[in-house]
């Protein structure tokens, strides 16, 4: 199973176990200090190309290692694009770090339809689920690595016996 399918099938699931509108994972990208989206279940794509979505912007407290629930998208401050999120019909959202070995490498957020206060227990769940896609995405990473490693020394070694 890809990646791509692994995240996929996890923002899908967050979504219909919690009840939610929609789950999307974004990971950081420092070198423009963005958020990238990777997965999403639930979002329109108008929603998902509403523009660059800005690490110092965008709930910045996520990415200090902190679960952040918004319990009205509408009067918080902290969101980026609040009127792209009230014209999806997003109410409540709480953002969960994806941390790999006490780095943030992105956020996982879940969205609701209606107002709503997570339940400790909900946000530990989420936060268990953010932590497998995180241990996905590095095993990901490491393997593909492997691979073009793989790839390079085959090609020198096919090489150098034609030569």
């Amino acid at each position: 199973m890809s990646l791509e399918e692994v995240l996929d099938l996890l923002v899908r699931n967050v979504t219909e176990v919690m009840g939610l509108k929609a789950c999307a994972i974004r990971l950081f990208y420092p070198s423009n200090r963005t958020l990238e989206l990777v997965a999403s279940f639930g979002l329109s794509e108008e929603y998902i190309r509403k523009g660059p979505v800005d690490v110092d912007s965008s709930i910045a407290e996520s990415m200090k290692g902190n679960i952040i629930t918004i319990y009205n998208v509408a009067d918080d401050p902290r969101l980026q694009y609040p009127e792209a999120a009230i014209e999806e019909g997003i109410v409540s959202l709480g953002s969960i770090p994806l941390t790999l070995k006490e780095r943030v490498i992105g956020v996982m957020r879940i969205y609701t339809a209606t107002a709503r206060n997570f339940s400790e227990d909900e946000l530990n769940f989420a936060e268990a689920l953010a932590e497998m896609g995180a241990i996905a995405i590095q095993n990901a990473r490491i393997h593909e690595g492997l691979q073009k490693d793989f790839d390079r020394t085959v090609a020198l070694y096919a090489a150098e016996m034609k030569g």
